[in-house]
C-alpha cells in the first residue's frame, strides 16, 4: 500500500509560484532565468517554504493548491504542469503535497498569523532561502519544465 492510499495520510498541495523579474538589467546572457519566485515565511514554524496546504475534504489538490496560494500570498495564480509529488513524516503521519508551476496574476501580500511575509526571489537565492532541501528540488523541477519563453509556454 502507497502513503497515498493510507487513511492516515495527510493530503496537501501547493504551488511553486513565479513571475517575470523586473527588467533592470541590461539585455544579454545572465546566470539565472528572467524569473522571481515566490516564497512564504510562517512564523509558527520560522521557515521559508512554497505556498501550500491541507486539502479540505472533497477538495481537488488543483483547486487547494490554488486557494492556498491565494490566502497565503494575497496573489492569483494561473496554474501550469503539475511538479513531483513531495512525500514526507510531519508530526509522525505522513504526508503528500501535490504541486503545480503557477504563474502569479494579481493580488498583494496581506500579513497573517499564518503567514507574516513574503518574498520573491531569483531561482538561486529562493534555493537558499528555502528551508526544507525536499523544497529546493521544486526549483529545478519548475526550471527544469516551465521557464517563460519555453516552447508551449506564453
Amino acid at each position: 500500500m502507497s502513503p497515498a492510499d493510507d487513511d492516515t495520510t495527510v493530503r496537501a498541495a501547493g504551488c511553486v509560484l513565479w513571475r517575470p523579474a523586473p527588467s533592470t538589467a541590461s539585455p544579454g546572457p545572465t546566470a539565472s532565468p528572467g524569473l522571481e519566485l515566490c516564497l512564504v515565511h510562517r512564523p509558527k514554524y520560522d521557515d521559508w517554504s512554497h505556498p501550500k496546504g491541507k486539502l479540505k475534504p472533497g477538495e481537488a489538490p488543483l483547486a487547494g493548491a490554488l486557494r492556498e496560494v491565494a490566502e497565503e500570498t494575497g496573489y492569483a495564480a494561473e496554474p501550469g504542469a503539475e511538479l513531483p509529488t513531495v512525500r514526507y513524516l510531519a508530526n509522525g503521519r505522513p504526508k503528500e503535497v501535490r504541486y503545480w508551476a503557477a504563474t502569479a496574476g494579481t493580488g498583494a501580500f496581506a500579513p497573517s498569523d499564518e503567514v507574516d511575509r513574503i518574498l520573491w526571489l531569483p531561482p538561486e537565492a529562493a534555493r537558499t532561502r528555502l528551508t526544507q532541501p525536499r523544497d529546493r528540488a521544486l526549483v529545478d523541477a519548475l526550471l527544469a519544465t516551465c521557464l517563460p519563453g519555453a516552447p508551449g509556454e506564453t
